[in-house]
């Protein structure tokens, strides 16, 4: 099946991923996957930090199920039970008072552009200019790939759409260098996942949440992949011990059902007005269903804790590993269950193919950087089965 899948995709597919790995997944039960042929994959990727409750969650397929029951999609020209639910489960939960849901991160983060922006206009200030990081990420619409701090991603694009503008990593000096009158937004990612896995010094982020009150700007904070216990915090913001005016959503809050949302603090809540912005599909029953029931099963299995309790552990690991092999593993970075294991870059690609090969999925990030984001279910016994795989493959390469 494998090489009929390939050919259609060849054939048929936009070629925007290249040569992809060579496996087709047939089903999954927590955090295996299993191929056409039966080969068993351990998921430490998480379907890139998506798959929070892994594959095959019992309770999580039957709320779908029953949703698929009642009604999939009406539109938002009328009232949806599931969306007016789950707003109200992220603001009793964060620090937003309202909600707007999409389908994607990159759609969330446009919102979060569009609510900057319209902001300062129904104010009559003249103030639309973004300032976001070098190396981040926030999506691939063409206003993403302009907040997005790498010229790989932005090149083909130019000219970019206006008023954004990127400035070094935890280097407030160049952040507040970069603010002018017509500064809106600070967008960042508190840890900068597709670079690595860098998380941003806190003394860095509180010096921006007192610089934006100061200015009269805007903070956005990306949560696309932090989000949702993905840290061992519901939110990466609540570590920081500082609040946004904005923060978006995606990823895990759906369990692979796709949905994005933007949340809007008290200061710009209301900045949305009727014929502001709209959608289609976003936040319909089905997708707001899928989003409730990660609530329901986060709270009954406690998985945002677990995210903390487990990233330990696995650091723990990976420490040991690290010491054992210090020639070939030079950093390990973390942040609850999203860790950063960087390999002398000689040897990561060869380290990465070879975990692969042996069934064990993760992402090669920065070049050099092995990307670890599995399920929020995971258990020692998963950590220990990684700590050993990944020994054995150093022994090798």
């Amino acid at each position: 099946m494998l090489e009929e899948v390939i050919q259609l995709d060849k054939k048929y597919y936009m070629n925007t991923f290249g040569e992809r790995l060579p496996v087709c997944f047939e089903k999954g039960e927590g955090l295996k996957l299993f191929d056409d042929k039966g080969k068993t994959y351990y998921d430490f990727l998480g379907g890139i930090a998506v798959n929070a409750l892994g594959h095959g969650h019992k309770e999580f397929i039957a709320a779908l199920k029953n949703q698929l029951d009642k009604v999939i999609h009406t539109s938002s020209l009328y009232y949806i039970e599931n969306q007016a639910k789950l707003a109200a489960k992220l603001a009793e939960n964060t620090c937003a008072e309202r909600v707007f849901f999409a389908n994607s991160g990159a759609e969330a983060n446009e919102g979060a552009f569009k609510i900057a922006k319209i902001y300062y206009h129904k104010k009559g200030l003249d103030k639309y200019e973004i300032i976001t990081l070098d190396k981040s990420f926030h999506g691939r619409t063409l206003a993403t790939v302009a907040a997005t701090g790498q010229e790989k991603y932005q090149k083909p694009y130019r000219p970019l759409v206006p008023g954004f503008k990127q400035v070094e990593p935890n280097n407030f000096e160049a952040l507040e260098a970069a603010v002018t009158d017509k500064t809106a937004a600070v967008m960042i990612e508190l840890v900068q996942g597709e670079s690595g896995v860098h998380p941003m010094d806190k003394e860095y982020v509180q010096k921006i949440r007192k610089l934006c009150d100061e200015k009269d700007i805007i903070l956005i904070f990306d949560e696309v992949q932090t989000g949702m216990g993905r840290t061992g915090h519901l939110f990466a913001y609540q570590m920081y011990g500082i609040e946004p005016d904005i923060f978006t959503s995606a990823k895990a809050l759906g369990g692979g059902i796709p949905i994005g949302a933007v949340c809007a603090g008290k200061k710009v809540a209301n900045a949305f007005e009727p014929g502001d912005h709209g959608t289609t599909f976003g936040g319909n029953p089905f997708a707001t269903a899928a989003g409730l029931a990660v609530f329901d099963i986060f709270e009954k299995e406690k998985l945002v804790s677990n995210a903390e309790v487990m990233g330990k552990y696995f650091e723990e690991k990976l420490m040991a590993v690290k010491k054992k092999h210090s020639d070939k593993i030079t950093d390990i970075r973390r942040a609850g269950l999203l860790i950063g294991i960087q390999i002398c870059d000689e040897k990561a690609k060869a380290v990465f193919n070879k975990l692969f090969d042996d069934g064990f999925l993760t992402s090669l990030c920065g070049g050099n950087t092995l990307r670890i984001a599995p399920p929020l279910i995971i258990s020692k016994d998963d950590v220990d089965l990684f700590a050993e795989e990944i020994d054995k493959v150093l022994e090798e390469i």
